[in-house]
């Protein structure tokens, strides 16, 4: 179960909030050099191109845009950039899913940082077990590497039943053991892997087997989307960050009868749609996450 920690320090930053939280390169013994150097990557989640909802969000044609001017915009360019899914939005049709994926790519392409890492979504993935995800943006799980920092993908969203299964849980089972528990680590999922709200399909069906897999790790973190607002949670040591949409927010869990997005405002347009920055640095032990509202 996961344990939601109130006593994050949040203070106001440049462009939003900043929260400092202990999920950064492991703690350097007297005199030992650190690894790596230091980084920025911005985190960007739940555009759904293609949505059309005038109630939800009446400039669901230039949200995306308007992120990727924001991502520009920043004094210091980010070394990568990680999309956790939900690139674009759920079509029956295969041919215009296609369509939304490649005009997704070319509002993409504007962005200055070149290095974008992608996650599916299941409104990319679910209704072909990622079959057009994969023929535009690779591989739906993976790893990578930066600076010192080991970065895993998951994909809890192909599988229809919202699971993981049991051979992406052995892959992920054998790339965690190459690594020290102390490793930094960073996991990038779409749905959470904790049970968060199932009753909202805010869960991963087998996610309590990744999250257990984690356990030992001292300086891992989840960073993931789907549920279209800012959340905190811990399971065990493992912090769990839910990130912003770029389309419409949600409202919390369990706090209305009926999952719905939450209608537009004409007084405060684009108010809680964002993206996220993270910050590492070598010498810390800490990541800073800079949340950015979309600007009007």
């Amino acid at each position: 179960m996961a344990m939601y920690r109130r006593e994050f320090l949040k203070m106001a930053g440049i462009g939003g909030l900043f929260l400092v939280t202990g999920l950064g390169r492991s703690a350097l013994a007297a005199g030992e050099k650190a690894a790596g150097a230091d980084f920025t990557f911005v985190q960007l989640s739940d555009s759904h191109w293609g949505f059309s909802g005038p109630a939800a969000n009446p400039e669901a044609a230039t949200t995306l845009k308007r992120a990727v001017a924001g991502v520009n915009a920043l004094a210091r360019q980010p070394d990568f950039v990680v999309f956790t899914g939900d690139l674009t939005h759920t079509t029956d049709d295969p041919q215009e899913r296609r369509k939304r994926m490649r005009e997704f790519q070319e509002i993409m392409s504007a962005l200055k940082v070149k290095d974008v890492k992608y996650l599916p979504g299941e409104h990319d993935a679910s209704l072909d077990n990622g079959e057009a995800y994969k023929e535009f943006f690779g591989k739906t799980y993976y790893t990578f590497d930066y600076q010192g920092v080991h970065f895993i993908a998951l994909d809890n969203v192909s599988d229809p039943t919202a699971s993981l299964g049991e051979a992406q849980l052995q892959w992920f089972a054998a790339e965690l053991k190459k690594l020290d528990p102390k490793a930094p680590l960073v996991v990038l999922t779409h749905r959470p892997l904790f049970d968060l709200y199932p009753q909202w399909d805010w869960a991963t069906r087998d996610g309590a087997k990744a999250v257990e897999l984690l356990a030992p790790f001292t300086n891992a973190t989840v960073l993931y989307g789907h549920i279209h607002q800012e959340n905190h949670a811990m399971t065990g040591k493992t912090p769990h960050h839910a990130a912003k949409s770029l389309i419409f927010p949600l409202p919390a869990a369990g706090s209305v009868p009926k999952r719905a997005p939450i209608p537009w405002d004409p007084a405060e347009p684009f108010k809680g749609i964002g993206f996220r920055g993270v910050d590492s640095k070598a010498a810390s032990t800490a990541l800073t996450l800079t949340e950015y509202p979309l600007k009007a």
